[in-house]
């Protein structure tokens, strides 16, 4: 299925998994939150390490920066950064309490320490303007309303501050686009039975093709990034364009 008109796609998004995102996906990651990191080392053929150091290989970072990483999940990026600049004043944030605590001892069996843990909506960041200055996204602009977040992101990074996107996103080659959604009905299947999956996780395997369907490219993206004030917008595609990286910096002076 060819995506909506670009002017269109986020009302349209909304209008169709709106339901999805605020009445179902929360069941969804309280399922899959004890087995959320393995599952996703075997559906990924052992790619999920390389996924996330090729998206730490786009973030630069100083000693004692304040980092948000939005929808944290289970702390793999915040983890990450910490190892890699311990003193970075790192905050997470995300709407699965779940997913938080299995990240919070995630960190804690490697002997780290986010700076805060937040739970609650992400399009309504409880931060003041212009306060960090790297903000991290991984693994969940799918299910969110992309401008709305976006803007709020752009909204608390400071002047100069950086965003840093990662996600699975729509290959631009329709060839491509069909071969990735065959595998993944087949991945989100065999996961499902390996683990366990409870009805709601199971529930949501059409939705996650759908939702890539609906979504955008690289390059939609990247476009997306510059439309909201955005500057410097750079992207990288892994796997043809099933996941791409992006790294955005806000303008010193609006």
């Amino acid at each position: 299925m060819s995506p909506p008109p670009l002017a269109i796609r986020e009302q349209l998004r909304e209008q169709r998994f709106n339901t999805v995102w605020k009445e179902e996906l929360h069941d969804v990651f309280v399922d899959v939150a004890p087995y959320y990191d393995r599952a996703n080392h075997i559906a990924s053929f052992g790619l999920w390490n390389w996924f996330l150091r090729n998206f730490m290989s786009i973030i630069e970072l100083r000693p004692g920066q304040r980092v948000l990483d939005v929808c944290a999940g289970t702390n793999a990026v915040g983890i990450a950064l910490l190892q890699r600049e311990p003193s970075l004043e790192l905050h997470a944030m995300d709407r699965s309490a779940a997913m938080q605590e299995v990240g919070r001892q995630r960190a804690e069996d490697r002997g780290l320490k986010l700076a805060s843990s937040t739970i609650g909506d992400v399009h309504v960041l409880p931060f003041p303007d212009n306060h960090f200055d790297v903000v991290t996204l991984q693994w969940a602009s799918r299910h969110l309303r992309v401008r709305d977040l976006f803007t709020e992101i752009h909204r608390v990074l400071k002047p100069g501050g950086r965003f840093h996107h990662c996600d699975m996103l729509r290959p631009g080659n329709p060839t491509v686009e069909k071969l990735y959604y065959a595998y993944l009905r087949g991945s989100l299947a065999i996961t499902g039975l390996l683990f366990g999956s409870g009805s709601a996780a199971l529930g949501a395997k059409k939705y996650f093709i759908e939702a890539l369907e609906m979504f955008y490219s690289a390059d939609e993206l990247s476009q997306v990034l510059r439309e909201l004030g955005y500057r410097d917008v750079i992207s990288k595609s892994l796997l043809a364009g099933m996941i791409g990286l992006h790294r955005a910096a806000k303008p010193l002076a609006d």
